[in-house]
């Protein structure tokens, strides 16, 4: 069924809920992350302190962490940077392409990979259909820039038909 691509393997209410130990027990070595009401707000430039405590402890359980925005270089560089996260820019998520490139970038194969996203449309479809494990969070921001905004309505009408199926288990 083609609404099954746009379902994410699991869900989360934030990316500090997402485990290293965990992950290394399932044999993943690599995030895919988006930025933008995945990490921090859309609007927020840099990282607060438990989002950087959370990169340190993936870190240290030697799991690489890089972000794939589509958001400008500006944005992402200005956020990236200062923590040393490599990342990808305009990415143009759902397209393969930039999947592709992070996993190059981390030298990882793609079943010891998970890409995280707070978007159904862009991360999790992207993922799913690129082959990868999906995690969904839930977005970190209630508002949304103006292309997002869009993309929101349309997840919403989603989202309410696989709660109704029982596919999905929280509220957002």
């Amino acid at each position: 069924m083609l609404l099954k691509n746009f379902l994410p393997k699991k869900q989360v209410k934030s990316v500090l809920n997402i485990d290293p130990k965990v992950l290394k027990e399932h044999g993943i070595k690599a995030i895919i992350t988006d930025l933008d009401n995945t990490l921090v707000e859309w609007d927020r430039p840099s990282a607060p302190p438990k989002l950087i405590q959370w990169f340190q402890n993936m870190k240290k359980h030697d799991i690489k962490v890089t972000i794939v925005s589509n958001n400008s270089e500006t944005r992402v560089k200005t956020f990236a940077d200062p923590l040393g996260i490599p990342f990808l820019y305009k990415a143009r998520k759902p397209l393969g392409r930039a999947f592709r490139q992070a996993l190059e970038m981390m030298n990882v194969k793609k079943e010891e990979t998970v890409v995280i996203g707070d978007q159904l449309l862009t991360d999790v479809f992207g993922g799913n259909r690129s082959g990868f494990y999906t995690i969904l969070v839930v977005p970190v921001a209630q508002s949304d820039g103006f292309v997002t905004k869009f993309n929101r309505k349309l997840e919403r009408q989603m989202m309410g038909w696989f709660k109704k199926k029982g596919y999905l288990t929280w509220e957002d």
